[in-house]
């Protein structure tokens, strides 16, 4: 198959992009950028040292970085495409990062000439590069494939600017080096660092564990991550975990249970443990027997955002929604921290060639490109398209609860857990009452949850005024700042109109701030320790209130949204009782459905979703919005409609120089796994499109028959 084609970043100044790369170094915090691809051209007709010589660069992942030679094959490979006929290439440098000895190792080829190898450390010193530093190069850049690759939506693709993305794996030969170096250093894995939701890496919680289930589940390579967790549990029981759920996955579910009874008897309060056992039991709907353990994973470790994640959403599918929300409330959070991305100077000119033979038209974006003027102010300003991490998860939680009981009764249980600041003020103004019980207890929200049964499940003995929250602390670092409402709508009625005056959103008021209630000190303040409400209600996480502002203001445009369209829809029914005089047709941009879609999405809408995204792909083609489609494709069980999405989805990532995403992948292999290679094959080569573009496809499913993925035989 031919290779995509080769973005390239002019620099205005010579070596530049190297410059930006080695001041860069000593604030990588994990796996680092892409590798870097550095070459200096000149003119081919002039010659001699006068001629003009240029920069550029690009940056590339998947590239096989176990050896110098491997690195000065790819630069080779550079010299000879026929992309640039008027300029050659006299030298190139390749720059891959190693994460675990925080070094930068570079290969610089001399055209004509030799090859040097050698290492940067942080303060810009040259090292010599060891063969110790190459196998821990080679894993690092595997992790690194992992890392950077595209979901399939093409987000991770639009961050970063002319990265090539290879597929790091492509045979059995490469998969037992990568094994082999994994298990060599996999007690060193925790210096890599670990997922933003993970506070402190561990044994069990890095970007190397990471990097390995995910490579287990793209390929459903299950034996052999079977293989490699049983030698490394022979020497920790702690990787018992991940044992565990490689054996899940690969759907031998008895040997698991008994490996985690096993590994609990020894290792009684590891977290991994008792959370893999506890969403084991949540997908067999033993949301009783799962509770406990999920329990128990907070009181091992409480620091810890999943342990607490876990309980609220076991807490979720029991339906004691009072304790959700104090779990919820109790959950740490953390500064969201992205991956390392190269920040490289103001290019002289960004070329971004397309290779003919693989070109489709209707996947071409550059017809209608994003324009930002597109797209309605009320929907450019919805902040929570913007979490990540920690308050991504909590924001789905708090979504889903929504979803389950509505946004009313969701505001009424709130207030029967939280201390609202009226009440606070009403009672602060009426020390003499009379209405005191006892005195504050000590207890917060952390032991409510894990100690004290629900009282009124499912909120039904609620008899409350719905009110919502935003107290008056500070803005804490982590929080981002929330928009006030406006009140206009999103379609061609900007001023609001009947549609605004329709919503039956109630806007959250205020609750007390922690800071209020006990003046910055630990302890209760003495002078309210006879109020009522403070012995059974807790204090509002700054965090949690701004969510709530942040659901309201996505709710108000959702509804806005779907009352602008029912009224378009109910004016074009010629059967309806008092038809408009004239059709109202209601019109967005491909922008503005992109984003709804995401809304619907969000608040756990999924066809109003799929709507959205389906008048999205009518307009232009929109990754994220093909993705969405076919994941409700595949859940239906639509195999040609699947196919015909993810032909388009693997043009699309190839056109922008990826020829490798995982989640593409894992898609073909379970369609493989459920219709046979062979139809799977049919149903594509029968599609109507060029030979060249059938062909990235066909390339997928070969790689399942190079794993011997299930069903790859017929």
């Amino acid at each position: 198959m031919v290779a995509p084609a080769i973005p390239e970043v002019i620099e205005q100044e010579i070596e530049s992009a190297i410059e930006s790369r080695n001041e860069a170094l000593p604030n990588l915090r994990e796996l680092g950028p892409p590798d870097l691809v550095h070459l200096v051209k000149q003119s081919a007709k002039s010659g001699g040292r006068q001629a003009r010589k240029t920069g550029v660069y690009h940056h590339v992942t998947g590239i096989d970085a176990s050896s110098s030679a491997s690195l000065a094959a790819y630069i080779n490979t550079l010299t000879q495409t026929a992309q640039d006929k008027s300029n050659k290439v006299i030298s190139g440098l390749y720059c891959c990062y190693n994460a675990f000895s925080r070094l930068d190792m570079r290969v610089e080829v001399k055209i004509p000439g030799g090859v040097e190898s050698y290492c940067i450390d942080e303060r810009g010193d040259k090292r010599v590069a060891s063969d110790s530093l190459w196998l821990e190069t080679f894993l690092c850049g595997v992790l690194r494939a992992y890392s950077y690759a595209d979901d399939g939506s093409g987000d991770t693709v639009k961050k970063i600017i002319a990265v090539r993305r290879f597929d790091p794996v492509t045979s059995t030969d490469v998969e037992h080096k990568f094994l082999d170096a994994a298990e060599r250093l996999f007690f060193k894995g925790w210096q890599l660092g670990s997922d933003p939701e993970i506070q402190v890496p561990n044994l069990v919680s890095n970007h190397l564990t990471t990097g390995l289930l995910n490579y287990v589940h793209t390929t459903g390579r299950y034996a052999s991550g079977q293989n490699l967790f049983e030698k490394l549990r022979s020497r920790d029981p702690e990787v018992s975990s991940l044992l565990a759920r490689v054996l899940i996955s690969g759907d031998e579910e008895v040997k698991a249970v008994r490996l985690l009874k096993e590994a609990i008897e020894m290792l009684p309060m590891d977290y991994s443990l008792l959370n893999c056992q506890a969403t084991f039991l949540q997908s067999k709907g033993n949301l009783e027997w799962a509770s406990p353990l999920a329990q128990r994973a907070v009181i091992a470790a409480p620091n810890e955002f999943g342990t607490w994640s876990k309980l609220a959403e076991i807490y979720v599918g029991l339906e004691q929604w009072d304790l959700a929300l104090l779990t919820l409330n109790s959950c740490p959070m953390f500064t969201y921290i992205d991956k390392d991305a190269p920040r490289m100077p103001e290019p002289a000119r960004v070329i971004l060639p397309v290779l003919s033979n693989t070109a489709l038209d209707e996947i071409d974006e550059s017809v209608q490109g994003y324009d930002t003027e597109m797209v309605h102010p009320n929907l450019r300003k919805l902040s929570a398209a913007g979490y990540k991490g920690t308050f991504l998860k909590a924001y789905s939680l708090l979504t889903d609860i929504t979803s389950k009981i509505g946004w009313d009764q969701l505001l009424r249980i709130r207030s029967q857990v939280f201390v609202m600041e009226e009440e606070y003020r009403s009672e602060k103004s009426q020390p003499g009452t009379g209405r005191t019980i006892g005195p504050v207890t000590g207890r917060n929200s952390s032991t409510t949850a894990l100690r004290v049964p629900s009282p009124e499940t499912n909120g039904q003995k609620a008899n409350v005024e719905a009110s919502g929250s935003v107290n008056d602390e500070d803005e804490e670092e982590h929080s981002p700042p929330t928009e006030q409402p406006d009140e206009g709508a999103t379609n061609g009625n900007v001023d609001g109109g009947a549609a605004g005056g329709d919503l039956a959103i109630e806007k959250p008021e205020h609750t007390v701030a922690s800071t209020e209630v006990k003046s910055g000190s630990d302890d209760p303040d003495p002078s309210h320790a006879n109020y009522t409400h403070f012995q059974h209600k807790r204090l509002c996480e700054r965090w949690l209130d701004n969510l709530f502002m942040v659901l309201y203001e996505d709710l108000r445009i959702y509804t806005i949204w779907r009352t602008d369209m029912a009224r378009a829809k109910a004016s074009n029914d010629p059967s309806s009782s008092s038809p408009s005089t004239s059709s109202t047709i209601y019109s967005k941009s491909a922008e503005e459905w992109e984003i709804l879609g995401e809304l619907a999405e969000r608040l756990h809408h999924v066809p109003e979703a799929i709507e959205a995204y389906q008048s999205c792909l009518r307009i232009r083609f929109s990754p994220k919005a093909m993705r969405a489609v076919v994941k409700m494709w595949e859940e239906d069980r639509k195999t040609e409609n699947v196919l015909q999405g993810m032909i388009r989805l693997i043009a699309w990532q190839y056109r922008w120089y990826s020829e490798f995403s995982p989640e593409l992948l894992r898609s073909i292999r379970k369609l493989i796994e459920e219709e046979g290679a062979v139809k799977v094959r049919s149903i594509v080569q029968a599609t109507s499109l060029p030979q060249p573009v059938l062909d990235l496809t066909h390339r997928y499913v070969e790689l399942c028959a190079t794993f011997r993925s299930s069903g790859s035989d017929g």
